[in-house]
Protein backbone atom coordinates (compact mmCIF):
# COMPACT_ATOMS: atom_id res chain seq x y z
CA UNK A 1 0.00 0.00 0.00
CA UNK A 2 1.33 3.30 -1.07
CA UNK A 3 1.32 6.11 1.56
CA UNK A 4 0.11 9.17 0.33
CA UNK A 5 2.68 12.31 0.25
CA UNK A 6 0.37 14.62 3.00
CA UNK A 7 2.37 18.07 4.46
CA UNK A 8 2.32 17.82 8.34
CA UNK A 9 3.20 13.60 8.10
CA UNK A 10 6.86 13.34 8.41
CA UNK A 11 9.26 11.71 5.92
CA UNK A 12 11.70 9.77 5.40
CA UNK A 13 14.55 12.17 6.74
CA UNK A 14 12.13 15.02 7.72
CA UNK A 15 10.09 14.40 11.16
CA UNK A 16 8.48 18.26 10.40
CA UNK A 17 6.46 17.01 7.54
CA UNK A 18 7.24 20.33 5.26
CA UNK A 19 5.96 20.61 1.96
CA UNK A 20 9.15 20.78 0.39
CA UNK A 21 10.79 18.03 2.88
CA UNK A 22 8.54 15.93 1.14
CA UNK A 23 8.71 16.79 -2.53
CA UNK A 24 12.90 16.13 -1.78
CA UNK A 25 11.79 12.75 -0.49
CA UNK A 26 9.35 11.89 -3.40
CA UNK A 27 11.30 13.20 -5.77
CA UNK A 28 14.41 11.64 -4.70
CA UNK A 29 13.63 8.27 -4.92
CA UNK A 30 14.30 6.05 -7.97
CA UNK A 31 12.76 6.63 -11.43
CA UNK A 32 10.30 9.50 -10.01
CA UNK A 33 11.94 12.11 -12.30
CA UNK A 34 12.50 10.04 -14.71
CA UNK A 35 9.19 9.31 -15.25
CA UNK A 36 8.00 12.54 -14.66
CA UNK A 37 10.24 13.79 -17.56
CA UNK A 38 9.11 10.54 -19.69
CA UNK A 39 5.55 11.84 -19.94
CA UNK A 40 6.50 15.60 -20.36
CA UNK A 41 5.14 14.68 -24.40
CA UNK A 42 1.97 13.70 -23.27
CA UNK A 43 0.06 10.64 -21.97
CA UNK A 44 1.95 7.01 -21.96
CA UNK A 45 0.70 3.74 -20.86
CA UNK A 46 2.40 1.59 -18.46
CA UNK A 47 4.08 -0.60 -21.40
CA UNK A 48 5.79 2.54 -22.88
CA UNK A 49 6.85 3.74 -19.72
CA UNK A 50 8.52 0.39 -18.57
CA UNK A 51 10.43 0.23 -22.07
CA UNK A 52 12.13 4.08 -22.10
CA UNK A 53 12.93 3.30 -18.43
CA UNK A 54 13.94 -0.21 -17.93
CA UNK A 55 13.03 -0.91 -14.40
CA UNK A 56 11.28 -3.57 -13.27
CA UNK A 57 7.46 -3.65 -13.19
CA UNK A 58 7.00 -3.75 -9.65
CA UNK A 59 9.29 -0.37 -8.95
CA UNK A 60 7.46 1.36 -12.15
CA UNK A 61 3.95 0.39 -10.54
CA UNK A 62 5.44 1.65 -7.05
CA UNK A 63 6.54 4.62 -8.39
CA UNK A 64 3.65 5.86 -10.03
CA UNK A 65 1.36 4.62 -7.67
CA UNK A 66 3.23 7.48 -5.09
CA UNK A 67 3.26 9.68 -7.64
CA UNK A 68 -0.39 9.14 -8.42
CA UNK A 69 -0.89 9.82 -4.25
CA UNK A 70 0.89 13.21 -4.47
CA UNK A 71 -1.22 14.06 -7.37
CA UNK A 72 1.51 14.58 -9.64
CA UNK A 73 -0.05 11.89 -12.43
CA UNK A 74 -3.28 10.09 -13.08
CA UNK A 75 -4.64 7.52 -14.91
CA UNK A 76 -6.79 8.17 -17.71
CA UNK A 77 -7.97 4.77 -18.69
CA UNK A 78 -8.07 5.74 -22.50
CA UNK A 79 -4.68 7.15 -22.85
CA UNK A 80 -2.58 5.86 -20.20
CA UNK A 81 -0.50 8.00 -17.35
CA UNK A 82 0.07 11.81 -17.47
CA UNK A 83 1.04 14.56 -15.64
CA UNK A 84 -2.11 16.53 -13.49
CA UNK A 85 -1.83 20.31 -13.83
CA UNK A 86 0.62 20.14 -10.63
CA UNK A 87 2.74 17.71 -12.22
CA UNK A 88 3.00 19.93 -15.40
CA UNK A 89 3.92 22.53 -13.42
CA UNK A 90 6.39 20.58 -11.47
CA UNK A 91 7.84 19.53 -15.44
CA UNK A 92 8.30 23.44 -15.90
CA UNK A 93 10.60 23.93 -13.27
CA UNK A 94 12.66 21.35 -15.27
CA UNK A 95 12.63 22.57 -18.30
CA UNK A 96 15.36 25.32 -16.93
CA UNK A 97 18.02 22.35 -15.72
CA UNK A 98 17.36 20.80 -18.90
CA UNK A 99 18.83 23.67 -20.79
CA UNK A 100 21.41 24.16 -18.61
CA UNK A 101 22.52 20.30 -18.46
CA UNK A 102 22.67 20.62 -22.19
CA UNK A 103 24.69 23.44 -21.87
CA UNK A 104 27.30 22.11 -19.25
CA UNK A 105 27.71 19.01 -21.68
CA UNK A 106 28.66 20.88 -24.34
CA UNK A 107 31.24 22.56 -21.56
CA UNK A 108 32.47 18.68 -20.70
CA UNK A 109 33.07 17.87 -23.93
CA UNK A 110 35.09 21.07 -25.00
Amino acid sequence: MVKPVLPGHPTRGSKSGRPIMLLLDLLGRRWVLRLVWELREGPKRFRELQMAIGASPTIINERLAELRAAKLVELDAASGYRLTTSGTELLHLFLPLHVWSEKWAKRLSA
